[in-house]
């Protein structure tokens, strides 16, 4: 990472101070896995756009998922890692932030809904009266798309199940079935195939009980007050990502895709009306 001159790690807070700054990008990720690998999965592409934009990217860790979303209303941060549902909570709140590309899988993401091995459980059915784990409580594919699909198979996680947990990370969750911790719990499936591929969970100790169907997950997201022209700079710069590049690949890799393609506002639109659907917010904007 010490040789990335255009990318800053930054942990004090205190740089969140600063107002807009012409010549450089702050940027953040949602916490969906721990801190330390949000950051050796963005330095490679930090540097990328850095070198790409001719500026100083600066990466500040979030310490939750509200976090981002209030950063980027406050205009200390510019350009942001969310997923789906959380890019609906900061539209709602700034009211013009831009998702600018999104991951290929993006388009038809899932949950897998896991449990322990040694589970008796063979539907969605059978987990009523045990306990179970969602990541974060403002995580699509931790949270709200599993509670959603849950509701939509006969299943009330508040009344149903015996205990509801939030592990806060979807590598916690895991972590949690693997020990036994909970009888079932929602991840997000990229980091799950991660973690497997990395054998950081042994997958002797933990079960695919159900996949969700598709839905719309994460992006990155800029603020909506950005130079336009820089905006364009940026989504170019992600387009122009090469798999047959070998360092470009890397970066591909790091992310978990071949490519990054253009989305838009109204591809969450159905994460909206699930937030709706689920309780989890009032109206969609």
């Amino acid at each position: 990472m010490g040789g990335c001159r255009a990318l800053a790690i930054v942990a004090a807070l205190a740089t969140l101070g600063n107002g807009p700054v012409d010549d450089e990008l702050r940027v953040s990720a949602i916490p969906d896995e721990g801190s330390p690998e949000l950051a050796r999965k963005f330095a490679p592409l930090g540097a990328y756009l850095g070198k790409a934009l001719g500026m100083k990217v600066t990466y500040i860790p979030a310490p939750d998922y509200s976090a981002t979303v209030e950063w980027l209303a406050a205009r200390k941060i510019d350009l942001v890692w969310y997923g789906g549902f959380t890019f609906v909570q900061a539209r709602r709140r700034t009211g013009n932030a831009i998702p600018l590309v999104q991951r290929e899988e993006d388009a038809k993401f899932h949950t897998k809904i896991i449990v322990p091995a040694a589970s008796k459980a063979r539907s969605l059915a059978d987990l009523k009266g045990g306990t179970f784990a969602f990541g974060s409580i403002s995580s699509t594919s931790g949270h709200l798309m599993p509670r959603y699909f849950l509701m939509k198979n006969g299943i009330d996680p508040e009344k149903d199940f015996a205990k509801v947990a939030f592990s806060g990370a979807h590598d916690s969750t895991v972590r949690w079935i693997e020990a036994g911790k909970v009888d079932a719990g929602a991840v997000n499936e990229s980091v799950l195939q991660k973690l497997l591929e990395e054998n950081k969970v042994n997958p002797s100790k933990i079960r695919v009980l159900w996949t969700t169907p598709n839905y719309v997950d994460y992006n990155w997201t800029v603020r909506g007050d950005l130079d336009p022209k820089l905006i364009e700079r940026l989504r170019d710069a992600f387009l122009a990502l090469d798999p047959a590049v070998p360092e470009q690949r890397a970066i591909l890799e790091l992310q978990r895709t071949k490519r990054f393609v253009r989305t838009a506002a109204s591809n969450y639109d159905g994460i909206a009306e699930a937030a709706k659907a689920a309780r989890l917010i009032r109206d969609s904007r």
